[in-house]
C-alpha cells in the first residue's frame, strides 16, 4: 500500500436529518413495536436466550415481545467506542464517532473483467485480485468481501474467500457472506491463527461480521447463530435492514425507519444479553422499492435521507453505524453512478457514518466494475478534501503573503504557495484539458480509470501472508470441508 488510508476525521460540515425529539419518537415507537408485534427470531438458541430475559415467547411462530427496558438495558452494554484492527496496527481503524472510514461491498456474484471487458461469474482469485486494488487505493480503509467465490464449495466459499483477501492485503477484513454457526466458528479459528490465538483476536479482532436482517420484523436462523458465535470471540457484529419502503416496510421514511430499527436494535440487544460488553454495530442500506417494478433501487433521495437518518440512530444508541453507500443502481460508470455515489457519500459522511460499503459495485451490488473502484476511489477523494473544510488562522488568512504581492501581481512564486500548494485537491480522472487537446482523443475518466486498474493488476503485488499461515489456512479450510461436504 503507497500511503496511509484516508480516512476522514473531525470533519469541519456536518448535518442533522432529524431533530433529537424526531429521534426519540422514532426510538419510542420502535420499542413499541418491538413489545407489541414483536420480531421474529427462528432459532432455539436465539428465543431460549430472550426468554431468560423476559421476552414473551410464542415457540409455534417464533415470535418474540421484548420489553422496552430490556431493549434499552441490552444495549447500554454495548461499548460506544473499540477498534476495528488490521493485520499491520499502522492501518487500525478507531470507530470513536469522529471517523467515516470506506470500504468496497459484498456479495457480487459478477465482474467485468478488467482486460477482456467480459461480465462474467467471479472467482476466488477475483477476489484476490480486486483486494489488491483496494489494498493499493489510500481511499479504501477496509475490505468487505467484494465478491463470491463461486468456484470454491458452497459450504466452504465464505472461508475461501477471507483467505484469499488475507493472502494480499493486511488491511481490516469485514464480512456478511458467512450465514451459519459451523462456517463462523472455522472464519474465528482462521482469524485466530492470523492473530495469534484467540485471546489476542479478541484483543484485536482483525475480522468483523455482518448479517441481515430479514424484513420486515424478522431475522434468520443461521445469521443470528453465527453471530452469536462471533459476539462470543469478541468479533465486532453488526445486523443491517435493507427494509424498502411500500413492501418489506411502510411506504413512509419514517415508517421504514421504525421497522429496520426494530429489526437491527432486536438483534444487537440479542447480542448483548448473551455477551454482555460485546462490541456490535448499527448497519443499514434501507432503500425505496421502484413503484413501477417493486425491484430494490440502490439509489435516490430516500436512500441518501436514510444514510443520514440511520446515523442519526445509532449516535442515539451509542453505536457505531455501518452503511450502503455508493453501490449504485447504474448498470455501468456514468451520470447515474456519478450522481448517487456522490450523494450517498456527501450525506453519510456529513452525519459522521462510522463505516461506509459499496465502492466498486454496479447495479445494485451485483457486478464489480474495476473501472467503477477507482472512480469511487476519486468521489471519496473529493468527499474528503471538502469535509476538511476552510480553516481560518493566521497562517491560512495569508495577510502578510498578499501585501507582498500587492495590486497586479501573482502569488506562484511565493515561498507560501510551495508550503500549502500540496493540500490544495487534483483529480485523477475529471477532464481539465483544453477542449482542442480532448478533441485529439475523446478519452475521459472511465478508459484512465480502467488503464490505472490494470496498471495496479499487473505491477502491485503487496507482501503476501506468511506461508505458515497460509499452509493453516488451507489446514483449517480443508477440515472444514471434510466435516461438511455432506
Amino acid at each position: 500500500m503507497p500511503g496511509k488510508v484516508k480516512s476522514v476525521h473531525e470533519p469541519r460540515i456536518s448535518l442533522n436529518i432529524l431533530s433529537k425529539e424526531e429521534i426519540q419518537k422514532i426510538h419510542t415507537a420502535t420499542l413499541d413495536i418491538i413489545e407489541s408485534v414483536g420480531v421474529r427470531f427462528p432459532s432455539k438458541k436465539a428465543l431460549d436466550i430472550l426468554e431468560a430475559n423476559q421476552a414473551k415467547i410464542d415457540r409455534e411462530t417464533m415470535v418474540a415481545k421484548i420489553p422496552g427496558q430490556i431493549i434499552e438495558d441490552a444495549l447500554g452494554k454495548a461499548p460506544p467506542v473499540y477498534t476495528l484492527a488490521a493485520i499491520d496496527p499502522s492501518l487500525d481503524l478507531p470507530l470513536d464517532g469522529t471517523y467515516s472510514h470506506l470500504g468496497t461491498d459484498g456479495c457480487g456474484v459478477e465482474i467485468i473483467d478488467a482486460f477482456s471487458g467480459e461480465k462474467r461469474r467471479t472467482t476466488k482469485k477475483d477476489i484476490s485480485d480486486v483486494a489488491r486494488i483496494a489494498d493499493y487505493l489510500d481511499e479504501i480503509a477496509f475490505h468487505w468481501v467484494p465478491i463470491s467465490a463461486q468456484d470454491c464449495p458452497p459450504y466452504s466459499r465464505s472461508l475461501h474467500e477471507l483467505q484469499a483477501i488475507w493472502q494480499v492485503s493486511k488491511k481490516h477484513l469485514q464480512t456478511e457472506s458467512i450465514i451459519n454457526e459451523n462456517e463462523m466458528k472455522t472464519a474465528v479459528e482462521m482469524a485466530a491463527i492470523i492473530a495469534g490465538g484467540k485471546e489476542a483476536l479478541r484483543k484485536r479482532p482483525i475480522l468483523s461480521v455482518m448479517q441481515c436482517t430479514t424484513s420486515p420484523l424478522g431475522h434468520d436462523k443461521g445469521s443470528l447463530e453465527a453471530g452469536l458465535i462471533a459476539a462470543e470471540a469478541g468479533l465486532p457484529i453488526g445486523y443491517m435492514t435493507m427494509a424498502s419502503c411500500a413492501t418489506t416496510a411502510p411506504v413512509t421514511l419514517a415508517g421504514n425507519l421504525v421497522v429496520g430499527n426494530a429489526e437491527v436494535i432486536s438483534a444487537l440487544a440479542l447480542m448483548e444479553m448473551a455477551f454482555p460488553g460485546c462490541p456490535v454495530y448499527y448497519a443499514a442500506a434501507q432503500t425505496s422499492a421502484d413503484l413501477r417494478t417493486g425491484a430494490y433501487t440502490g439509489g435516490g433521495p430516500e436512500d441518501f435521507l436514510f444514510g443520514a437518518a440511520t446515523n442519526n440512530l445509532a449516535d442515539f444508541y451509542h453505536v457505531p453505524l455501518s452503511m450502503g453507500a455508493f453501490a449504485t443502481g447504474a448498470k455501468e460508470p456514468g451520470w447515474q453512478s456519478a450522481v448517487e455515489n456522490s450523494l450517498s457519500a456527501f450525506m453519510a459522511v456529513s452525519t459522521l457514518s462510522d463505516m461506509l460499503l459499496g465502492a466498486g459495485l454496479l447495479h445494485g451490488s451485483r457486478i464489480l466494475s474495476y473501472e467503477m473502484l477507482m472512480l469511487d476511489a476519486e468521489i471519496w477523494s473529493i468527499v474528503y478534501s471538502t469535509f476538511e473544510g476552510i480553516i481560518v488562522d493566521d497562517e491560512n488568512l495569508a495577510l502578510d503573503v498578499i501585501r507582498a504581492v500587492g495590486p497586479g501581481g501573482n502569488f506562484l512564486a511565493q515561498k507560501h504557495t510551495k508550503k500549502h500548494m500540496n493540500e490544495r485537491w487534483l483529480p485523477r480522472y475529471m477532464d481539465r484539458r483544453p477542449y482542442n487537446v480532448w478533441e485529439q482523443d475523446k478519452d475521459g475518466a472511465r478508459q484512465w480509470a480502467l488503464r490505472d486498474a490494470q496498471k495496479i493488476l499487473q505491477e502491485y503485488h503487496p507482501e503476501s501472508l506468511d506461508r505458515k499461515l497460509m499452509n493453516e489456512l488451507d489446514r483449517v479450510i480443508q477440515e472444514h470441508e471434510k466435516r461438511f461436504k455432506h
